[in-house]
């Protein structure tokens, strides 16, 4: 028996086929190409933290660089990946650390505060100074737009 092979075929006014399968196979080449080279903003949200409304929030343009740090309600601290960070030192260190990576990279370092809307402003200043001392001076308040 022998097989037939069906293809993207059209024919053009002159009559003559004109195979679309080559299209088709770069169209998918292409979006595979573009899924794979282009990179998301992702940032992991610790759902135990409920930021406080503003009516004039913005989603930030540029998310590379950024160091994520939530402050829980009770004061206490978290890096991204949940790493509690109990001390200042200890929110300097993990700063400091990021910033010598993204400098190596050649990228500018924020500082990206989730902070709950009911937690002692004390704890952010702490945060925020911490972070000053790791050599990092741009803050950005995370907090959700009324809609």
């Amino acid at each position: 028996m022998a097989s037939t092979k069906k293809r993207a075929v059209q024919e053009t006014e002159d009559g003559v086929p004109l195979d679309m399968s080559p299209m088709i196979d770069l169209t998918f080449l292409l979006l595979v190409f573009f899924m794979v080279a282009s990179h998301l903003i992702t940032v992991q949200i610790d759902r135990r933290v409920d930021p406080p409304v503003a009516k004039n929030a913005q989603v930030a343009k540029e998310a590379s660089g950024r160091v994520v740090i939530n402050v829980l309600a009770d004061g206490s601290v978290f890096g991204q990946n949940e790493d509690e960070l109990p001390t200042s030192e200890a929110i300097q260190d993990y700063v400091d650390q990021v910033r010598v990576s993204n400098e190596e990279k050649g990228i500018p370092t924020r500082l990206n505060l989730r902070a709950d809307k009911n937690v002692d402003t004390r704890d952010i200043k702490k945060v925020i100074q911490a972070a000053g001392e790791a050599g990092v001076s741009e803050v950005i308040f995370g907090s959700m737009s009324v809609e």
